[in-house]
Parts: C-alpha cells; structure tokens; sequence
C-alpha cells in the first residue's frame, strides 16, 4: 500500500481531489486455502525440467513486475496521476530509442559521413532548424491550451504511429533504405512531437505531484523510469526485432516496434487523472522583468491604449533565470555531444569496431553520468538550488576547455560523464527553483516555458556539433566559446547583474505579479526567501 498522508488537506497541490484509502493491499488477501502455489496445478503432477524452466521464469517475472509496480506506486503515486502519467513518459523514451535504431544507419551515419555538403545541411536543416522555429511557440501555446492536454498527449503519440506506417509503407527491401522525400519529413516530424512531449508533460508534471515528495524526485523518478524501461529496455527490444525482421523478412522491424509502442502511448495518456485540464486562476509567466514603478507605468498605458485590463503575468526571480541560465548552457554541451561524436568517429579512417569502441565510450559515459546525476539529485538537499546551478555549469565548461586544450577521447569520455550528471543535477535544482519561488498557479506555465527553453538550448549545441570539423580540439574549442559567454552569464545573474538587459537576475528572488492581482484560493506555504 502506498504511504499516503491521511489527511489530502496536507497536500500543496490544489489540483488533487479528495482521495481515500480504500484500496487493499496484496498482504489483504487471504492465501488459497488448499496449501498450493498455484490453482491449476494438480496434487501429484509430476515436475518436469521444462515445466520448473516455466515455473521459475513465471516466478522471476511477477517478482519483476511486483518490483517495478512498487516503484511506480510508492508515495502515493497511484492516486495522484503519478504512476498514470509514468508509463507514457516511459513510452515516449522507448519510441526515441526504437527511433534510432530504425533510422541509424539510413538518416544519422548516412549525413555523418560529410561526402558531400549538401547532406550535412539538409541534416542540419532536418533535425536542427525546425527545433529552434517550434521551440519557443509550445510554452505560450501550452498556456492557451486551456483543456485537452491529455488529447495533445495522445496526439502527439497517435501521429507517431501514423508516420511510421508511412515508412513502413515505403521501405525498399533490396536496399535498407527509404526514398529521401518520405524519410527527412518524417524523420523531422518523429523529432517534433518527440519534444513536444516532453514539454506537454513538464506542464501536467505539477498537476500529480503526490503530496509527501516534491516536484525534484517527482522529474527524477521519471527520467529513472524512462531510462530504464524505455530507453534501455524499449532500445534492446528494438534491436533485436530489427536485427530478426531484416535478415528473415527484409522489413524495418524497429518501426514495428514504434507502432506498437505509440499505440499503447496513446492509449496510456487518456488515462492521466482529468483533474490535470483543471485551469482555472492560473498565470502565465513571463521571462521579462519591470521594476514596480515601470510595471505601473505600463500597465496604465496598456489600460488606456486597450480599453481593457491587461492579463496578469507572473515573471520569473533571480534564482529561477539564473538557473535557467547555467541549464540552458549545459544543455548545449549535452546536444552538442549527443551529435558531434557521431560526426567524429565516421570521419576517421577507421573500422567499424573501433567506431562502434568510440561511440560506445561516450554513450556508457553519459548513461553512467546521467544514472549517477539524478541518483545524486534525488538525495540531495536543494536548500540553495542557484548555487548548485552555477557549480555544475562551472564544471562542465572545465572539462570542455580540458577536451579542447588536449584533444584527447578519453578527456572527452570524461567530460561526457560530466555534463551528464550535472545536467541532472542542474534540472533538478531548476525545479527546485520553480517550485519554492513560483505561486502554485504559475508552475505549470513556467514548467513549460523553461522546458522550452532547454530544448532551445539542446539546438544550438546540436548545430555546433554539426557544422564544426571532426577533430575534437577543434569540436570543444567551439563548443566552449558559447559556454563560457552562458556561465559568464549565469553567474551575473547569481549576483543580480546581466550581459542582456531584462533578461538577466537584475531582479528580486520573490517577484509579484504584474497586471491585476487574482487571488489564490489555496494559498501556498510560505517559502524561504533564498539570497
């Protein structure tokens, strides 16, 4: 049984309703009274080797599957949407996965090769420039999404599926491949809703938030559980249905995989809790900041010149920008590695097994790093969050100057390892952020808004790491010209300063809201005001 807090009016998320305790536990149950293990067993059959193999691996799979139901239902999961919203998540990372394998050597090796300009820019332009124009339209769309974020949800996985038949259905067997019209816009299109996603769920995220564990452990249980039931288990699934589909039946087998992950995805957001469409008092946010005097200024003038009240905005404190700040510039070391060794490893005149030894270094870097990362942030006491921020974007441009000064894989294997934890690390803090100094009603937008942001953040890297020359020197040199510009600017915003005007931690830590005042129903507990 999950341990819930018996009284739902100790929870800070007004969203939830009232919720009972009436569901037993399996320790409720009685056993079966005629003292066997299982019912369809009869007295005095014999027990064959086959039929122990059968037996224990039955065994060995519920005891798998109590494990990870446990998991997914501690802390109250079960009743606050948590675990509902788990197994898309989970879904959504196995989708990305299969992805890859599908289109590995057909799409990224094929433009990795740089034979020739014009693939590397239409890659760039297929994966790069589309991130950048949709990027900053999903967070102020999300706030005028004022129902079906489930439907979205669901859409962005039902429109998965729809693509990847379109695939299936233009696979040439004799050649592995698929005609360039049809793979580049799908492909773009598997990589957009793969985002969009990911920022509709940041949004829901706050909306089943158990009372007795905070939005931190909440993002971090998620990405555990994408990880290991997505990426890794959905990934190897992928593989293997790939490798046995192409050499028995000359059939993309990892799109079949696709097909039946996103079905199921689809299928899993419409049974999210319908309390996360409930809108009602919330304010948007906004990354813009005026200073009393000027927000009056404005809003007069915007009053006068409209006729009308403007609509109340809440902008963000200096601890959130400025660990939206030193995020964004980690997530820019984290694209800029997921494309660059790639371009680095099939540049080289080198076997398949040693590009396949270099790839397999960084990616074992950054699946250890990323594992370590939230393991850390999970445990740790995010009492000033900016701080940790401003450490972790610090280390992570030491180790991409480190790369770039000695050009050597196995420094670059370490930076990995380091960027990854501490991009865990840093988006757990950002969170933390969000929810001290933020009023309840504006998390979700700005859940939204700074994933945004990040994904932002992720092109740019990603366009680095696409353009530059394949020597690594050269790649990190690169790479750490735009870091340290961000953590010259993470750290004047920690201080209350800026390179950009507006945009930087020249403003309070608890900011009020600009435009008319609407009150809060459910006020929240009073935070800790951080300096």
């Amino acid at each position: 049984m999950a341990n819930y807090p018996p009284d739902p009016g100790a929870s800070a998320n007004r969203y939830l309703p009232p919720l009972n305790n009436d569901r037993r536990s399996d320790r409720d149950v009685p056993p079966p009274q005629d003292g066997r293990v299982g019912g369809d067993a009869e007295a005095g059959t014999r027990i064959t080797v086959t039929r122990a193999a059968a037996m224990r691996s039955r065994e060995m799979g519920s005891r798998i599957y109590g494990l990870v139901h446990r998991a997914a239902t501690a802390d109250g999961a079960d009743k606050s949407g948590l675990t509902a919203l788990t197994w898309p998540v989970m879904a959504n990372f196995a989708v990305d996965a299969a992805m890859g394998v599908a289109l590995a050597n057909t799409l990224f090796f094929a433009a990795a090769t740089a034979e020739s300009k014009s693939k590397v820019a239409l890659y760039l332009l297929i994966t790069i420039a589309p991130f950048a124009v949709i990027a900053p339209l999903i967070g102020p769309a999300l706030d005028r999404l004022q129902h079906g974020r489930r439907v979205a949800l669901a859409s962005s996985f039902g429109l998965r599926t729809v693509l990847a038949i379109v695939l299936i259905a233009n696979y040439d067997g004799a050649t592995g491949s698929f005609p360039s019209w049809v793979l580049y816009p799908c492909a773009l299109g598997m990589m957009v809703l793969s985002k969009s996603f990911s920022v509709l769920r940041s949004a829901v995220t706050p909306r089943v938030m158990p009372p007795s564990i905070d939005l931190v452990r909440v993002n971090s249980r998620l990405t555990v559980f994408g990880l290991l039931g997505g990426t890794i288990a959905g990934g190897g699934i992928a593989a293997g249905v790939e490798y046995a589909m192409t050499r028995l039946f000359g059939l993309p087998g990892a799109l079949f995989v696709i097909i039946a992950v996103t079905l199921a995805g689809a299928w899993l957001s419409m049974q999210i809790p319908r309390w996360v469409e409930v809108t009602a008092g919330e304010v948007p946010t906004t990354l813009s900041y005026h200073d009393a005097s000027d927000s009056d200024t404005l809003r007069r003038r915007h009053d006068h010149d409209t006729g009308r009240k403007a609509a109340p905005r809440q902008p963000l404190g200096r601890n959130i920008i400025t660990s939206l700040w030193g995020n964004c510039t980690i997530k820019a070391m984290v694209g800029f590695l997921f494309l660059y060794p790639a371009f680095v490893a099939k540049s080289h005149d080198a076997s398949g097994l040693e590009q396949l030894a270099i790839l397999g270094l960084i990616g074992v870097a950054a699946a250890v790093g990323n594992f370590a990362g939230n393991f850390t942030a999970a445990r740790l006491k995010l009492g000033r969050p900016s701080v940790l921020v401003v450490r972790c974007a610090l280390a992570v441009t030491t180790v991409a100057l480190a790369t770039a000064l000695t050009g050597n894989l196995f420094v670059a294997a370490f930076a990995t390892l380091v960027t990854s934890g501490s991009s865990a690390i840093a988006k757990a803090s950002l969170d933390a952020s969000l929810q001290d100094d933020l009023p309840e009603k504006s998390r979700a937008s700005a859940f939204g808004r700074s994933e945004s942001l990040l994904q932002l953040a992720w092109v740019f890297g990603g366009a680095i790491g696409v353009l530059v020359y394949t020597e690594l020197w050269v790649g990190f040199t690169a790479i750490t010209a735009l870091l340290i510009p961000g953590l010259a600017q993470t750290v004047l915003s920690f201080h209350g300063q800026s390179l950009i005007p507006g945009l930087g931690g020249n403003r309070p830590v608890m900011v009020e809201q600009e435009g008319p005042r609407t009150r809060d129903p459910h006020p929240r507990s009073q935070a800790v005001t951080r300096e």
